[in-house]
């Protein structure tokens, strides 16, 4: 059986009195997508820090494609691509002289390589621009390129898209996605609840806890131990206190122009219309829907 790409033995990290990572385990397969979901602070970057080997453990262990990230960090480095939050770039340089660099770094002087990971991420049309200059969505693709010039098996993107909007967003998933078809294995920390949703298996983070990690589909199956409603009703906000009081209903909050309740699973949708009736909501809506990540997240931290 071929050893996993990634693992995490009981990972933990303390600085003096707090636990940024604690006991986290986890394993990561050949060619996989995985997203590693939490808010900020919750501990992902120093998840990853320890996974490369930036950091020592307080305790644990873990291994990058075979090598022990304590004593083999080198030899990890040469072999994974890793973005970090910051996206480091030389903003004085142009874009392609930024690639040149890295490339450089894993000893690629050929510019063949070079010219492919441009036309692969769109990056010609801003070639001899300076990275200071360009706008955010190209900084994070000229920011990719340097992290895959030299073809790495593993990916690892802290945060990639944080600050980018939507459309850039889904690009950039797709690039991503790209790449995994070619057998490079992605593992990608967010704190957007969407993005999660491409992902093959999501981790879910919170205060420094792996709470949950598996599909999309099956963590909404599990995860939650009831139905999701889309609730409509006037005026919103007493809607929203008139949940809070209904027996049953264990999570209710705001969604957009609607609410969102999550109810143990034997209240139906007529019965919990009923009772928003019964206190004094005129004429609500009910919705079944399917639960989000955030639900599931919510749940999971409610636990």
């Amino acid at each position: 059986m071929t050893e996993p790409v990634a693992i995490a033995d009981e990972l933990t990290k303390r600085f003096g009195d707090f636990t940024a990572v604690d006991r986290v385990s986890f394993e990561v397969a050949e060619g996989e997508v995985v997203g590693y979901l939490g808010p900020n602070g919750s501990g992902k970057t120093t998840t990853i820090r320890l996974m490369l080997g930036l950091l020592r453990p307080t305790s644990g262990h873990a291994r990058l494609l075979g090598y022990d990230t304590q004593t083999q960090a080198e030899a990890i480095r040469a072999q994974v691509g890793y973005m970090s939050q910051r996206f480091a770039l030389y903003d004085e340089l142009t874009a392609w002289e930024n690639l040149s660099f890295y490339a450089g770094v894993y000893g690629i002087t050929d510019a063949r390589p070079l010219a492919v990971e441009f036309e692969r991420l769109h990056l010609q049309a801003v070639r001899d621009t300076r990275a200071g200059e360009l706008p955010l969505g190209f900084r994070q693709r000229l920011a990719l390129a340097t992290a895959i010039v030299h073809k790495p098996p593993l990916l690892i993107l802290d945060e990639p898209t944080s600050g980018v909007d939507p459309a850039a967003r889904r690009e950039f998933w797709d690039l991503i996605y790209d790449l995994s078809e070619s057998g490079v294995t992605a593992f990608v920390t967010t704190h957007y609840m969407d993005e999660a949703e491409y992902c093959g298996r999501v981790g879910i983070m919170r205060r420094g806890r792996l709470l949950a990690m598996d599909s999309p589909s099956h963590l909404k199956q599990t995860a939650l131990h009831g139905r999701a409603w889309d609730v409509f009703g006037e005026p919103v906000l007493e809607a929203l206190d008139a949940l809070g009081r209904i027996r049953g209903v264990y999570r209710a909050g705001l969604a957009g122009d609607h609410l969102r309740a999550l109810t143990e699973p034997h209240v139906g949708g007529k019965e919990l219309t009923g009772m928003l009736e019964a206190e004094g909501i005129h004429t609500p809506r009910v919705v079944s829907v399917e639960p989000s990540l955030e639900d599931v997240f919510l749940s999971l931290a409610d636990a």
